[in-house]
Parts: C-alpha cells; sequence; structure tokens
C-alpha cells in the first residue's frame, strides 16, 4: 500500500516516473476507505466500480499534457458538481429517497477529470450546504479523525474529513460563507477558496449566490492546491465573468518568495468573543511572518464587522436556496413537501420565498457597495491575517440544537462570510494545534485575483512550520 502521507503531486510523479499505476493508487485508496469511513461517515456514495474501469483504461493510456494528477485518487463533495447517471443528494431526504441521479456533467467535473483525477465517491454535506457542521439527517454525522466527538465544520465536512485521515489527497469542496476554509480549521487541512469567477459553475449555473460561491479542494499541501487551481481555472463559454488567468503558473509562482509584505491582523471581533486558542494561532502567525521578512501589525478593515452584514447575506443566501428547491422539485416529478427538509433547511427556504425581487436587489447592491468600502484597506495593505472561525472545532450536536444552533453559528462565524460578500480569495492554513490536540487553523485574506501571494505565503509558513507530518488518531495506515 502506497504510504497515505504522500500528496497528490508525489503520487502523480510515482505514476509518471512508472513506480505505481493509477489501478494500484486507486486499491490502496479504496481499502483505506473500507477502513477508515465506518468510522467517520464521510464518503456516502461509493462509485469504485467505474473508478476502476477508469483506472484500468489509464495503465495503458499515457498522461496528456494538462493531465497532472494523472491517477491520483479523488472524492467529489455531494454538492453543486454533478457527474451524469451519478447520485446527487446533497444531504437532503428527498434526492435520497427518489434516488435522484445527475442529469448532466458539470465543466468542474469535466476539469478534475482532465486533471487525471480518479473520483471513486461522493462526500457527506449537510442539507443544501446550509450550515458549517456536516450532520445532515439524510446520511447522518461526519466525525472528525482527530477527535470523534467533534465536528468536522461544513459543509465540505465529508472531503475535509477524508483527507484529514489519508483515505486520498485531495478532495472537492465548495465555499458559499465559509465551507472550504471552516472544515480546512476544524480538520488540519489546506484550503483555499479562490477568487469569484475563478472556476466556472456551467454549464446550467452562472454564479452561485450572487457571486459569493465558489467551488475548489481541500488538500494537505499548498503545492497540490497550487497543481488543481492551475487545472480548474478557466472561463468556459457563457460564463458571465471570470477571473483573469495568471501569467505565471500558480504552482509555479508558490514556490517562489514573494517580496516584503504589508500584512495587517485582527484577533478581535465587535460581534462577539474570540477563543484564545485562535488568538494564538493568529499571534504565533503573525510572528512566524513577521521572521520572514513582512511587515505585520495590527490593522483590519474598517467594514469588516458591518451589521447588516448577516441580514443580507440571509436574503441573499435564502432566496438562492428557495430558487433550488423549486429547480430540484421539478427533477424529482414533484414539490418539496414540509417533511423533505430539516426544520431550519425550511425556515430558510421559506424566508426566501418571502422575498421580493425589490428585497433581493437590494441585498445585492449592498454587497456591492460592501465590497468597495472593504477593498480600500487593500491599498494601504498586502494581506489580512485572521482566525477562520472564533473557536475550536465545536462538539457534534452543537450546532444541530434547535435551541442554541443558531445562536453558536452566530457566535463561530466570525470572518469567513466577508470575503465570499467581496469575491476576495482566502486560505486556511492548519498552522496551531491547541492543548486539546484540535486543530486550529488561520486565514489569509489577497485583494481580489491576488491567490499566488496566498500560496506563496503558505508556501513560507508550510516550511517554517511543517504541518503535513501531523496525523489524527483516525488516520490511514
Amino acid at each position: 500500500m502506497q504510504n497515505a502521507m504522500m500528496d497528490g503531486v508525489e503520487l502523480a510523479g510515482l505514476v509518471k516516473a512508472g513506480k505505481a499505476s493509477p489501478i494500484e493508487l486507486l486499491e490502496d485508496a479504496i481499502t483505506r476507505a473500507n477502513a477508515l469511513n465506518p468510522q467517520l461517515n464521510a464518503i456516502i456514495h461509493r462509485l469504485d466500480e467505474q473508478a476502476r474501469d477508469r483506472a484500468q483504461r489509464m495503465v495503458d493510456l499515457p498522461a496528456p499534457k494538462e493531465a497532472s494528477l494523472w491517477g491520483v485518487p479523488f472524492l467529489t463533495k455531494d454538492l453543486t458538481v454533478m457527474t451524469k447517471g451519478d447520485p446527487y443528494h446533497a444531504g437532503n431526504v428527498a434526492l435520497r429517497n427518489s434516488d435522484y441521479r445527475a442529469e448532466h456533467t458539470t465543466h468542474l467535473a469535466t476539469m478534475f477529470d482532465r486533471l487525471g483525477l480518479v473520483n471513486f465517491g461522493r462526500t457527506n454535506t449537510p442539507e443544501f450546504g446550509g450550515t458549517i457542521t456536516t450532520e445532515p439527517t439524510a446520511y447522518g454525522a461526519c466525525k472528525n479523525p482527530w477527535d470523534l466527538s467533534h465536528s468536522t465544520g461544513g459543509s465540505s465536512g465529508g472531503s475535509a474529513a477524508a483527507v484529514a485521515a489519508g483515505i486520498v489527497p485531495i478532495a472537492h469542496a465548495n465555499d458559499g460563507g465559509g465551507s472550504i476554509r471552516i472544515p480546512a480549521s476544524e480538520c488540519g487541512l489546506v484550503g483555499l477558496k479562490p477568487s469569484r469567477g475563478r472556476v466556472s459553475f456551467g454549464p446550467k449555473i452562472g454564479e452561485g449566490w450572487a457571486g459569493a460561491a465558489i467551488d475548489g479542494v481541500v488538500t494537505r499541501t499548498i503545492r497540490d492546491s497550487a497543481r488543481v487551481l492551475d487545472g480548474i481555472s478557466r472561463p468556459w463559454p457563457g460564463d458571465p465573468y471570470w477571473a483573469p488567468i495568471p501569467t505565471v503558473p500558480f504552482e509555479e509562482a508558490s514556490s517562489i518568495d514573494p517580496s516584503p509584505l504589508r500584512i495587517g491582523f485582527v484577533t478581535r471581533s465587535a460581534w462577539g468573543p474570540v477563543h484564545s486558542d485562535c488568538v494564538d494561532a493568529v499571534e504565533k502567525t503573525a510572528a512566524l511572518l513577521e521572521g520572514l521578512g513582512h511587515k505585520v501589525q495590527s490593522d483590519s478593515p474598517v467594514a469588516l464587522f458591518d451589521d447588516d452584514l448577516f441580514e443580507h447575506f440571509k436574503i441573499v443566501m435564502a432566496s438562492n436556496e428557495a430558487h433550488s428547491v423549486a429547480k430540484l422539485s421539478e427533477a424529482i416529478g414533484r414539490p418539496f413537501e414540509p417533511n423533505d427538509m430539516e426544520a431550519d433547511t425550511r425556515a430558510l427556504v421559506e424566508f426566501g420565498r418571502r422575498r421580493t425581487a425589490a428585497d433581493y436587489l437590494a441585498s445585492v447592491e449592498w454587497f456591492n457597495l460592501y465590497t468597495r468600502r472593504m477593498a480600500e484597506w487593500w491599498n494601504e495593505f498586502d494581506i489580512l491575517l485572521t482566525p477562520v472561525i472564533a473557536e475550536p472545532p465545536p462538539k457534534l450536536g452543537e450546532l444541530r440544537n434547535p435551541k442554541l444552533g443558531t445562536k453558536r453559528l452566530r457566535e463561530i462565524l466570525l470572518f469567513t462570510v466577508q470575503f465570499n460578500i467581496t469575491g476576495q480569495p482566502a486560505i486556511s492554513l492548519p498552522i496551531h494545534m491547541n492543548d486539546n490536540g484540535l486543530p486550529v487553523g488561520v486565514q489569509l485574506v489577497g485583494p481580489m485575483h491576488g491567490e499566488i501571494s496566498l500560496l506563496q505565503l503558505g508556501n513560507q509558513l508550510e516550511l517554517a512550520a511543517p504541518w503535513h507530518h501531523r496525523t489524527p488518531g483516525v488516520w490511514a495506515q
């Protein structure tokens, strides 16, 4: 069995050198999934046989030039990204019970395929990606491999658990309010949210949540994140807008040390307290960055904690969720009944249905004005350093408690949603472990289209304070 410590770049190198085959790598990953997934509940749909067919065909084929991860095993989150004929349930009971299967393949799934990734399953997600813990009624709680009593975060919690446990080195994730960065933080991974327009939503969708949502991956190394970003960063015909393709590939640029950068950091929030573990993680990272020659000081955008933010975000999110449910109703051939959705989802969808077009447009306009106010800060600074969430990974059940769930969400979700609204790139890095052995990530936020600076800083920090050697209690042997 290949060493689970190897990242995707290293595994692809083995295949290229003839030291391993795609089918061997896949069988190793399937063995790990069989051993570990019963404890984690990270993978909810297995696609082993079709993956075996693909991997076996790859053995006798030369890797195309763009297939820089040829033969690397991979998992896809069961939300937004679809492959025709495969299950698509988005954490929902009605879709599960109807055995709904995707009617088309999304552009991102095609790009993953062209990279050479071998997808053998779909991962657990909260219902319609609507919260930051992965505990859907449809499939049950996903458990954190660092401590099975704790949340993996959400909504990409299944993908994060699988990567953190060493089942695969890379898994698909997406982010509408923190859903790449939060699971990465809680599971000790690298989680890059790309800039708005960097990754296509085609062919059926132009943008997600008024541009707040974007797709990416969770990984254990910077170079894996950079290599995947190179493979999925391209405009497709008909995309409403797109981020410019860099003149130097992300992976190549990520290994170059940046010139000294102006970095501001924040450890407090006007919206609520921040746990000392999260403060320590930011302060430790600030010191590391200063030691690397960057100018670091306590500073942050004035608009960072605007009290109107969550009101407008809820209107945009709820309106989009209501629209999504209407489309899925057509797909399964009947309306969604009250029992077809969890109580929180149902309340959000009903709230969205009651909003007018004028309400929605007013909130989108607020998004745009907020983005302009936030962007002013990046005229003076290059990077913002913050916690990812306001405390270490919460216990399972806390965010699903009907009496405390909403309150707990607002206590935790202090630093990520802002950058979904602005569309800026942001990355969670696994710098810190607390005294209880739980990961505590930090967030770096760049200017629009500033992924290269984030990857370069991430690479510097990965070398200065390596994290790849850490393994959780539930780990592939």
